[in-house]
């Protein structure tokens, strides 16, 4: 199998992980019927998510970079298949602890998540379709996105003051 298609099944998989949370959201959104009762693990991957497809449309559409590496002269930095595998893994590595409660399953699912994550940042440069820098930028991309997340969910609600 061709390195293009393997990265290409990896972003499927990364997509088809991220659909299972908006699911779940979805559900808990409507079974809890109110947005503020849905996990926090699920709603704050949102900005990222906004932020991360925002950076795609940036460098797609609007601050061409760099070209592909193949001749295509499609634009290339940073990889959205890194970025977008890479970003949805480690949220989904963060969130995991809320929803997985089995340690050893948790730690084999972050394992073959960040295999996944070295396979398409390896298998984008070995297809021809990426340069190396849009491979690093794009993990760079997704460490900040996936920082923001752990941030969002750090920052703990405001108690009112009762004086």
């Amino acid at each position: 199998m061709q390195w293009e298609k393997i990265t290409d099944i990896i972003l499927i998989a990364a997509l088809a992980l991220l659909g299972v949370f908006a699911i779940l959201g979805l559900t808990e959104w409507i079974r809890r019927k109110s947005l503020k009762k849905v996990d926090r693990e699920l709603l704050a991957m949102l900005p990222s998510l906004v932020l991360m497809a925002a950076t795609y449309f940036i460098f797609d559409e609007l601050l061409i970079l760099n070209t592909r590496p193949n001749g295509s002269g499609e634009p290339s930095f940073p990889s959205s298949h890194t970025m977008a595998t890479t970003t949805i893994f480690l949220m989904a590595i963060i969130a995991l602890p809320k929803y997985v409660k089995n340690q050893p399953l948790r730690i084999v699912l972050d394992v073959v998540m960040l295999i996944l994550i070295a396979l398409v940042s390896v298998g984008r440069v070995a297809a021809n379709m990426h340069w190396a820098s849009d491979v690093i930028a794009a993990l760079i991309f997704s460490v900040i996105f996936a920082a923001l997340y752990l941030l969002i969910l750090k920052l703990k609600k405001k108690e009112p003051n009762h004086a």
